[in-house]
């Protein structure tokens, strides 16, 4: 058996260049030695993102945001505002950094070999949308062709780790009218989706999107509230590379249920997944994956005027799962009158009216196993009702993952922007960061100390002097785990518009050994 001791510098270099959802911990040997440090966190040097195509209507407008937080300084709790010259924007090798979302093959106008004499309107749309030139400066553009294509891309060097694209669509009138909002989405091989629906009143399309250079094999199982639907052309579906397929959830299956739990997972490539919800007379918005399921959930960003909550939630495993369900506001977490628990049979989806939850102050709701009760992993999403009669809207929340060491929420604006912060057990201090404009101003910090067990709602910072929108970056100071989300309202022909997105740990750092670690590899 030969032991061979690798370069602890090319380990360093690989293990940050891969990817941003790449770690490495070196082996415990519990001798106190060398062996047994925690590792050291490094910035990524590459992350990708994929965004779904947007809503096709005449009257649709789309607007994409991306950004990148400045790099954070030594203690990895301060950040400074750093221009391209400081930066260098240049990754590992020298080149210089980038980070930039292309069009897709998918779509009439991006089927196109690129030849000089292309109609203008395709050559205008080949280029890059939102590229970055550095970090701590949004930037946006605009899209309003009916047949905009989903988009795919990467991020290297100074500009990975945190790099974070919004996606933005107001759609004012017609069936499918409301504020269309997500957060672009690293790829992925299994994602789950609670909350879809097959009903008659509801068209959700599921869209699959791959952004490697290979075809994706993808799985698509729906499960409902006697147990997995009845489903066709859902095994082995191609989705080929760099593209996007949007499929009717209803064509997929007979039964027209009103609570549905999609789950996406692959037999070959990465894919992105999300819902585009649609609901007649209630508009519409995206439904984005669930975290992955675990036997507490957390859904932050419920708005204090909701006139209507459902929870929906799934059992993936072989066990039931009897969960209470408790509000977090800002007075503490309580227990809604009538809704106190759910149970969930295993493999199927249940669903729960909680009414006028909020009572006018915002919070988040809490899912967990009941005293005594078997810790059961499960999946959830909330579906939000504000308004009323023809001034309905929907808006959705998965359950989310703590916000760690930082998260980012770009496509903010000066009006209608409210954070959302979740405490569920211990309190926290979290720092929030709002960037300069996408057209101008200076970047704001404010920091909020959120008590244990509750939610704090408060108008999000802005920056100083803001031009254009901004990007919300959140960072954990001490306590915690936080939740948090970001609520955006921009109404429309009277309509109380509204998306609600949250903040997920950015993971732009990736763990590597200290240089006295010894890595090894054994050859036999």
């Amino acid at each position: 058996m030969k032991r061979t001791t690798i370069s602890l510098l090319a380990t360093a270099t690989a293990l940050a260049a891969i990817t941003a959802f790449a770690s490495l911990a070196a082996p415990d040997t519990g001798n106190g030695g060398a062996a047994a440090q925690a590792p050291a966190r490094l910035p990524v040097e590459r992350a990708g993102l994929l965004c779904p195509a947007p809503v096709s209507s005449e009257v649709a407008e789309t607007r994409y945001t991306a950004f990148t937080p400045p790099a954070r300084s030594g203690s990895g709790t301060e950040a400074k505002e750093t221009g391209a010259q400081e930066t260098g924007t240049q990754d590992g090798g020298g080149a210089r950094a980038r980070a930039e979302l292309v069009p897709s093959v998918s779509g009439r106008s991006e089927r196109r070999s690129g030849p000089d004499d292309a109609p203008a309107k395709d050559r205008d749309r080949r280029g890059p949308v939102v590229p970055l030139e550095r970090p701590g400066t949004p930037v946006a553009a605009e899209e309003t062709a009916t047949d905009a294509p989903a988009l795919v891309g990467t991020a290297t060097g100074a500009l990975a780790p945190g790099w974070t694209a919004q996606q933005t669509t107001v759609v004012p009138a017609g069936d499918i009218r409301g504020l269309y909002g997500l957060g672009c989405t690293p790829p992925a091989t299994e994602l789950w989706i609670p909350g879809a629906s097959t009903d008659r009143n509801r068209k959700d399309y599921i869209h699959l999107t791959n952004p490697d250079d290979s075809p994706a094999v993808v799985d698509i199982e729906m499960f409902g509230p006697e147990g997995e639907l009845q489903t066709t052309l859902t095994e082995g579906v191609p989705v080929p590379a760099r593209a996007s397929v949007p499929i009717l959830l209803s064509i997929l299956t007979s039964e027209a249920t009103r609570d549905v739990t999609v789950h996406v997972s692959t037999r070959s490539g990465r894919i992105g997944a999300a819902v585009r919800a649609g609901e007649s007379g209630t508009g519409g918005d995206w439904l984005t994956a669930a975290a992955r399921p675990a036997p507490t959930a957390v859904l932050p960003g419920i708005p204090a005027d909701a006139t209507s909550v459902r929870l929906v939630a799934f059992a993936p495993g072989d066990h039931d799962a009897e969960l209470t369900v408790e509000f977090a506001g800002p007075s503490g977490r309580i227990v809604p009158a009538g809704s106190e628990s759910l149970h969930v049979k295993a493999g199927m989806t249940a669903g729960l009216d909680l009414g006028r939850l909020t009572q006018g102050e915002g919070g988040a709701l809490i899912v967990g196993p009941e005293d005594g009760a078997r810790a059961t992993p499960v999946t959830a999403a909330l579906r939000i009702v504000r308004g009323k009669g023809e001034e309905q809207e929907i808006a959705f929340i998965p359950a989310t993952v703590p916000v760690g060491e930082r998260a980012t929420v770009a496509d903010n604006r000066a009006k209608g922007t409210t954070l959302a912060l979740t405490a569920p057990d211990t309190a926290a201090r979290i720092r929030v960061t709002a960037s300069a404009g996408t057209e101008g101003g200076r970047a704001v910090v404010k920091t909020y100390s959120v008590k244990a067990r509750t939610t704090l709602t408060v108008p999000a910072p802005a920056p100083a002097g803001l031009k254009g929108s901004y990007a919300l970056t959140l960072e954990t100071e001490s306590g915690g785990p936080v939740h948090a989300a970001r609520t955006l309202e921009l109404p429309e022909n009277g309509i109380g518009m509204f998306t609600v997105q949250s903040f997920q740990d950015d993971r732009g750092t990736v763990a590597v050994p200290k240089a006295e670690q010894d890595v090894s590899v054994l050859d036999g």
